[in-house]
C-alpha cells in the first residue's frame, strides 16, 4: 500500500517561485552575452583569446564545480548553499558590470560561474525537500524542466532589448535585484536540509572533478569550433584521464562525492544517459540551425533570436503534457516517447532546403525543443528520487554534470558533421580570381564565405553564396539525421534501463540492486530545519 506523503501548502509553492527565479538567470547568463560582444570589444578592447574566454568561462566553470558543490549542499545544507551561491552571482554581476579590463570581466565570469554551480544542483534538491506527494513534485519539477529550456532562448533577447537602450554592464546588472529578492525570500521560504553522516571533504576528489572536467570540455569545444588541432585533442584527452582518475577515486573514497554504485540502478544510469543525449543531439544540431536563419535565410541576430522564442510554445505545450501523463503512465514510455519527438523533429530539419520557409525550421526545432523537455523533466524526477534524500544534491549534480558533457559533445561532434560536409562540397568552388587564404576562408565556414564574398564583384559574389548556403543546408540535413539516428538507438535502449521505474517515482527499486526491487533506506543522520 502507497504511503500518504504531505502535501505541499502555499510556503512551499512560493519557495517554489524563488528557485525558479534563480534557475532563470542561471540560464538566461549562458546565453545573454551575445549582443554584449561588440560594446564589451569597443570598451574594454579584449584580445581575440580573451573574448572567447569571456564567452566561455561562465560555463567551464560552472561544469567543473558541480559535483563539489552537489556533495557540499548535502553535507552542509542545501538552503545555506543557495543563500550563499546567490550572494556571490549578485557580486560577482555587480563586478562584471563595472568591469575596467578584460581579465577583470574573465574573472568576473568565473565567479558567475562558480556561484551558478552552486545554485543548480541545491535549485532541484530542494524541491525533492518540499514537494513529498509525488503528483506535486512532478508539477513542481515541470515548472524547473521549463525554466531551464525557456532561460537558454530568452538570453539573446533579453541582451539585445537592453543593450538598445543601456550600456552592455546591463546585462549583468538585471542579476542583482533578483539575487536581493532571493537573499530576502530564501530564509523565510525554504526549508533547511542537510547530511552530517558525509564525513569530511574529498579534497583529492574535488580537484581531480574540477581538473578533469573543465580541460575536457574545453577541449571538445576548441575542436569543434576549430577543427582537429593537436592542442585541443590534448587538452580533452588530459581532461578524459584525469576523470578516470576521479572515478577511481569515488569508488575507494572513504567519503566519495559522489555514490558510483547508484549508476547499478537501471532508472538512475537511464535518466544520466537520456540527459546526456538529448543535450548531445540538441545543442548539436541548434548551433546549426542558428546559423542557418542568419546565414541561409538572411536574418540579423537579434532576429533570428526573436524567431527563436517561437518554439517557446511548444515547450509549454511539452511541460502540460508530461505533468498531466505521467501520473498514469510509467516513465519509460513517456522519455522514449520524447525521444522519438526529438527524432521526427530532425526529421523535419533534414528536410530543408536554401529555400525553405522559416516555418519549416521552427517546426523541427519546436518538435526537438518539446521532446528534449519532456524527457528532461521526467529524468529531473527519477535522478532527485533514485538517491535517498541526503543525497540528492549529489545525485543532480551528477546528472547536470552529464549534461554539460552532453552539450561539448554535441558541439563538437554533430557540429563536425556539419562542418565536414560543408567543406567536402565547398571543396568543388573555385571561383575565378580567388585562391589562397580567401578560398581557404571560403571553403571552411559559411561565416567565412561571407566575409569574402562581401569584398568580391557582384557576379562572384553571387557565385560563392550561393554555394556555401548549398552546402551549409546539405551539411545541417545530414546533421539532422545524425541526430534522429543517435534519439532512434538510445530511445531503446533507455527503455530497457528505465522499464522497471513506476510511475509514482517515490516508490522505487534499489538502485543498488539494479535486478531486485527494493526500497531504499533513510539515513538516520539527517538533519531537517524549517
Amino acid at each position: 500500500m502507497t504511503e500518504n506523503k504531505p502535501r505541499a501548502g502555499i510556503r512551499e509553492w512560493l519557495g517554489l517561485v524563488v528557485i525558479v527565479l534563480v534557475t532563470l538567470l542561471i540560464a538566461v547568463d549562458i546565453s545573454v552575452l551575445g549582443f554584449a560582444l561588440t560594446p564589451i570589444s569597443e570598451s574594454l578592447k579584449p584580445s581575440a583569446t580573451q573574448l572567447l574566454w569571456i564567452m566561455d568561462t561562465y560555463s567551464f566553470v560552472l561544469a567543473g564545480a558541480l559535483i563539489t558543490m552537489g556533495w557540499v549542499g548535502d553535507r552542509f545544507g542545501r538552503r545555506k548553499l543557495l543563500i550563499i551561491g546567490a550572494l556571490v552571482f549578485g557580486v560577482a554581476s555587480a563586478i562584471a558590470a563595472t568591469a575596467e579590463s578584460a581579465e577583470m570581466l574573465i574573472g568576473a565570469r568565473a565567479l558567475l560561474g562558480l556561484g551558478a554551480a552552486t545554485l543548480t544542483p541545491t535549485s532541484l534538491a530542494l524541491i525533492r525537500n518540499m514537494f513529498q506527494d509525488s503528483k506535486q513534485r512532478k508539477s513542481a519539477i515541470a515548472a524547473w524542466s521549463a525554466t531551464l529550456a525557456t532561460g537558454a532562448a530568452l538570453g539573446p533577447v533579453v541582451g539585445g532589448l537592453l543593450l538598445n537602450h543601456f550600456w552592455w554592464g546591463s546585462v549583468f546588472m538585471i542579476n542583482i535585484p533578483v539575487m536581493v529578492l532571493v537573499l530576502i525570500l530564501a530564509p523565510i521560504l525554504l526549508p533547511e536540509r542537510r547530511d552530517s553522516s558525509r564525513g569530511k571533504l574529498d579534497v583529492l576528489g574535488a580537484v581531480l572533478s574540477m581538473a578533469g572536467i573543465m580541460p575536457f570540455i574545453y577541449g571538445l569545444k576548441e575542436l569543434a569550433v576549430d577543427g582537429w588541432a593537436r592542442d585541443s585533442a590534448i587538452w580533452a584527452a588530459a581532461g578524459a584521464v584525469l576523470l578516470v582518475a576521479f572515478v577511481q577515486r569515488q569508488r575507494t573514497s572513504p567519503h566519495p562525492l559522489i555514490d558510483v554504485s547508484l549508476f547499478r540502478y537501471g532508472g538512475f544510469t537511464g535518466a544520466i544517459l537520456t540527459n546526456l543525449m538529448v543535450m548531445f543531439s540538441f545543442m548539436g544540431v541548434s548551433i546549426l540551425t542558428n546559423q542557418f536563419l542568419q546565414m541561409v535565410l538572411g536574418m540579423t541576430p537579434f532576429r533570428a533570436a526573436l524567431w527563436s522564442m517561437a518554439v517557446m510554445p511548444a515547450i509549454g505545450i511539452a511541460v502540460g503534457l508530461v505533468s498531466a501523463l505521467s501520473r498514469k503512465i510509467k516513465p519509460v514510455h513517456l522519455v522514449a516517447g520524447g525521444m522519438l519527438t526529438m527524432a521526427v523533429g530532425f526529421g523535419v530539419l533534414s528536410r530543408l532546403t536554401v529555400e525553405s520557409n522559416v516555418a519549416l525550421l521552427l517546426t523541427g526545432v519546436g518538435l526537438m525543443a518539446a521532446g528534449m523537455t519532456a524527457s528532461k523533466t521526467l529524468t529531473a524526477e527519477i535522478v532527485v528520487t533514485s538517491a535517498p534524500k541526503e543525497h540528492a544534491g549529489s545525485a543532480t549534480a551528477t546528472s547536470e554534470t552529464f549534461t554539460e558533457f552532453g552539450s561539448a559533445f554535441g558541439f563538437a561532434v554533430i557540429g563536425s558533421i556539419g562542418s565536414a560536409i560543408y567543406r567536402h562540397d565547398m571543396n568543388a568552388v573555385s571561383p575565378a580570381g580567388l585562391g589562397g587564404e580567401a578560398l581557404g576562408a571560403v571553403r571552411n565556414t559559411i561565416g567565412g564565405a561571407h566575409t569574402i564574398a562581401s569584398q568580391q564583384p557582384a557576379a562572384i559574389a553571387a557565385e560563392l553564396l550561393s554555394a556555401s548556403r548549398a552546402a551549409f543546408t546539405h551539411g545541417l540535413q545530414v546533421a539532422a539525421l545524425s541526430g534522429a539516428a543517435a534519439m532512434v538507438v538510445v530511445a531503446a535502449i533507455v527503455a530497457m534501463l528505465l522499464r522497471k521505474v513506476p510511475i509514482e517515482t517515490g516508490e522505487r527499486v534499489d538502485p543498488y540492486d539494479i535486478d531486485a526491487p527494493a526500497t531504499v533506506p533513510a539515513s538516520g543522520h539527517v538533519q531537517s530545519t524549517v
